[in-house]
């Protein structure tokens, strides 16, 4: 969405603002303290393993049609069902080294295929973006996509289905509550028994009511907006509801907040915005949290909620996490949450982990200066660490970049670095593979190893990343260089993996053959080691001062715990080759009780051997990168 990107992109410019001037800092500070080592970033001690989540595209993820035609409907270019996720399949992705599967596009959002004949009303095209529609348009939130069903009258059943079959292949599963917004067409059909759908009991006559679900104008009918750049809804294929309008009186807020009864087209006019208690001038009318809460854990936001009044959204969404919760799901992945009160943060995570403590709770979160408060005090699991790392890493993948930037990133977020979620693809981000971001997969091998082993932090994944997938198609709304989210469509590499629902990789070409095996390898590796759930220290600034031929195309750093030791050094340059003579610090030699003596090093990826020499309390090791080669030396 538009409104989206311009915020990622304000905070981006000002990110790389700051890590300029970071940069000059650490740079003379490297330079002018040769021997000072920094050992004191102790990340936050766990004792489990990574996680890693695999996102998955739930109606996308099965479907063998290769047709593509854009704006297709159903019946042209097909659809992945629940039932598509076989006890294969979930095992497969399991022995890729996932533990957590996020299947995003599960709560029923607004869509044009009819299902009448199940009871369920037909949306309108004018408030839909393109024919399968956008997840983030909820239209209700105790169902599920019929899309996805072999039989939608028995949707709800056979998404229990799946996840008992995903726990069974010793998967986690993560679904997403979008917050911040609903569908224009929001109905809540599926709504239980003694509880309200929003909306329901809405004072519609005044702009804004704390109780109210949503916010008004009043005396005005919603329009839609124009057209933009000859855009029609389906493509222009005549439709009994695309007609232009859409009632709705009076209009409501739109999704990104626009107040016009006419939202632009580039507003999220598909979607409603909801009220959280926060008055049109932007007063909250809840109880704040006092600054020690964010000390506090969560069972005592829990108890500091027990008595108070809370606006009536906060408790519908509640309702539906507890919902969820019941049905089997492990947690929730929450859209655009800095556009929510941290305080209904409190609430909600706290009664989830109240119920389920074990719950992950994974926020979309684009501000570096809120990260804080939705950890500490909205009592969030993970954030995305899309402006921090994401952005510094995708620069150094295209060539503008410089991988300086990665050590100064990782020591800005210690704090809190075992909660920033690492990416480097997600429905809502080019695929590597495009032209506009790298225009090879193979260019995301030395960022993936950066990315899945910096830090104590989850990884994720995105379906068909570990095999290439360019996001080629021209879908009909979703634009190429995106798989899009709102369209009928077939995944080209992926399905080459599915292979005709064997799922076994069997049409897969020796380099995407190859582009999955190392991500099985990596992921498997993050997912059984200690010391990527140990201290990290960067060695990258020592080397560029003390090893010949050492510069920014190329990073190092070291992990350890008690029980093991890594040596992580990856090369980002996809066409030079580097013959180094690495060098470990001094006071890395002392922490990890090293005397002077040869010591066995053995990559975990593909078993390569070399030796450390340790003289005078120095380490070093002769090693040669080629172009986009990286390794995880093990010290034995």
């Amino acid at each position: 969405m538009i409104y989206r990107s311009a915020i990622r992109l304000m905070n981006t410019i000002n990110r790389l603002w700051s890590l300029g001037l970071c940069m000059l800092f650490v740079c003379a500070s490297a330079c002018g303290e040769k021997e000072k080592e920094d050992i004191s970033m102790n990340p936050k001690q766990n004792p489990k393993k990574k996680e890693v989540i695999y996102q998955v595209f739930t109606r996308l993820f099965g479907n063998t049609n290769t047709t593509n035609k854009p704006w297709g409907t159903l019946e042209d270019n097909g659809v992945g069902k629940f039932s598509d996720f076989t006890p294969k399949a979930l095992q497969e992705l399991s022995d890729l080294g996932i533990t957590y599967i996020w299947y995003t596009g599960i709560p029923h959002h607004a869509l044009i295929t009819d299902y009448t004949e199940y009871g369920i009303s037909n949306d309108d095209p004018d408030v839909v973006k393109g024919r399968a529609g956008s997840p983030y348009a909820v239209k209700d939130y105790y169902n599920v996509n019929p899309d996805l069903a072999d039989d939608p009258a028995q949707r709800l059943e056979e998404f229990k289905a799946l996840v008992d079959r995903s726990h069974e292949a010793g998967l986690k599963v993560l679904i997403d509550i979008v917050p911040n917004h609903v569908a224009r067409n929001y109905e809540g059909q599926s709504t239980p028994e003694g509880r309200e759908a929003f909306g329901a009991s809405d004072d519609t006559s005044v702009v804004y009511k704390r109780d109210n679900n949503f916010y008004y104008i009043p005396g005005e009918a919603f329009e839609v907006p124009d057209g933009h750049n000859g855009y029609r809804p389906l493509g222009g294929e005549e439709h009994p509801l695309s007609d232009g309008k859409f009632p709705e009186v009076p209009a409501k807020w739109t999704g990104n907040g626009s107040r016009s009864a006419k939202p632009g087209f580039n507003d999220w006019y598909e979607t409603v915005k909801i009220n959280y208690g926060v008055t049109p001038d932007g007063i909250p009318e809840f109880d704040l949290l006092p600054d020690d809460y964010s000390d506090k854990d969560y069972k005592q936001h829990y108890q500091f909620w027990s008595d108070k009044d809370v606006p009536d959204s906060w408790e519908k969404f509640r309702d539906i996490a507890f919902y969820w919760l019941d049905i089997g799901v492990d947690g929730f992945r929450f859209d655009m949450a800095e556009m929510v009160p941290v305080e209904f943060w409190s609430y909600l995570n706290s009664n989830i982990k109240h119920k389920n403590p074990k719950a992950m709770l994974v926020a979309e979160v684009y501000n570096p200066a809120l990260y804080r408060d939705y950890i500490f005090k909205g009592k969030m699991d993970y954030l995305y660490d899309k402006v921090e790392l994401y952005d510094s890493i995708k620069h150094i993948i295209q060539g503008h970049g410089w991988t300086d930037h990665i050590p100064v990133v990782q020591k800005g977020l210690a704090d809190i670095e075992h909660q920033m979620l690492h990416f480097l693809e997600n429905h809502d981000e080019q695929r590597i593979a495009s032209p506009d971001f790298a225009g090879d997969a193979q260019k995301a091998k030395p960022a993936m190893v950066v990315s899945a082993t910096i830090s104590t932090s989850p990884t994720m994944i995105y379906f068909g990343q570990e095999v290439g997938e360019p996001g080629a198609e021209n879908a009909g709304f979703g634009d190429p260089t995106r798989t899009s989210i709102y369209d009928y469509i077939g995944v080209p590499h992926y399905q080459r993996w599915v292979n005709d629902k064997k799922f076994d990789g069997g049409q897969l070409n020796e380099e995407e053959e190859q582009l999955r095996d190392f991500y099985k390898r990596l992921l498997n590796i993050t997912i059984s080691s200690d010391a990527l759930m140990g201290k990290y220290e960067e060695i990258h600034f020592y080397n560029k001062e003390h090893t010949a031929g050492y510069d920014h195309r190329v990073l190092a750093f070291v992990r350890w715990s008690e029980r093991e030791k890594l040596l992580i050094i990856t090369n980002f340059d996809s066409e030079r080759s580097y013959d180094l003579d690495l060098k470990i610090p001094p006071a890395i030699i002392s922490e990890w009780g090293l005397n002077n003596n040869k010591y066995e090093l053995k990559d975990a990826l593909y078993d390569k051997v070399v030796d450390l020499m340790v003289k005078d309390n120095q380490g070093s090791f002769q090693v040669s990168l080629s172009p986009l080669e990286s390794y995880i030396f093990r010290l034995n």
